[in-house]
């Protein structure tokens, strides 16, 4: 555990654009890596100046769209006998990945469609899978892109958000561990919204299907 908040903290102490692309690209692949030590220390480092939280959440954004793609076109090409078997390998269960996890976001993507990729990218246990469904199903490249870049760019922003109002209030040796509490209770405020929101689009469906049988 000290080992693991000693490289946090060597990462805080180097951040710089380039390397909030590269470990977003890695966090939005299929390795285990989170979010919350990447954007927010980011984003605290430009509420002092040092960087600029516009560029933080295009940088993030952009790396987040690389690792997004990897796990697209990975699935695309493997085809899902393998994507599974690869989550049911030694290397799939390091990555922490499991042919539970992966059916979850496949149930999920079939049950919302296209949009999946966008919602999904905002719900904790979905959001780093999401794109392995939409590769599996052949989804047409550039809705991927748009949907994954806005729903990767929402969260950025929620990240960034909260890392640039703990600059100006929490010393730099607590970021981490205020991070890590803020983000499960916005995580769950997050799904709740987002239930909200799909609820709500299918009440919709559901009476302009009904209003168009009446016609």
């Amino acid at each position: 555990m000290l080992e693991s908040l000693e490289f946090i903290q060597e990462i805080l102490h180097h951040l710089n654009y380039f390397w909030v692309a590269v470990l977003m690209a890695i966090e939005s692949s299929f390795i285990p890596f989170p979010s919350e030590v990447v954007v927010p220390p980011a984003a605290y480092l430009a509420a002092n100046g040092k960087m600029n939280v516009v560029l933080v959440v295009l940088a993030a954004t952009l790396g987040s769209n690389v690792g997004a793609l990897v796990n697209y076109y990975l699935a695309r090409y493997l085809g899902r006998p393998l994507v599974y078997r690869f989550a049911e390998s030694k290397w799939g269960r390091m990555c922490l990945l499991s042919r539970e996890k992966v059916q979850q976001a496949e149930a999920y993507f079939q049950k919302n469609g296209a949009t999946s990729t966008l919602v999904g990218r905002l719900i904790p246990g979905i959001r780093q899978l999401i794109s392995i469904p939409a590769g599996l199903s052949g989804m047409k490249l550039m809705p991927f892109l748009i949907y994954t870049t806005i729903g990767a760019g929402a969260w950025n922003i929620i990240l960034a958000a909260i890392g640039y109002y703990l600059g100006h209030i929490v010393p730099e040796d607590q970021l981490i561990p205020t991070v890590m509490s803020y983000s499960k209770p916005i995580g769950i405020g997050i799904t709740v919204v987002v239930v909200l929101v799909l609820v709500g689009m299918y009440l919709r469906k559901k009476r302009a299907s009904q209003s168009n049988e009446v016609r």
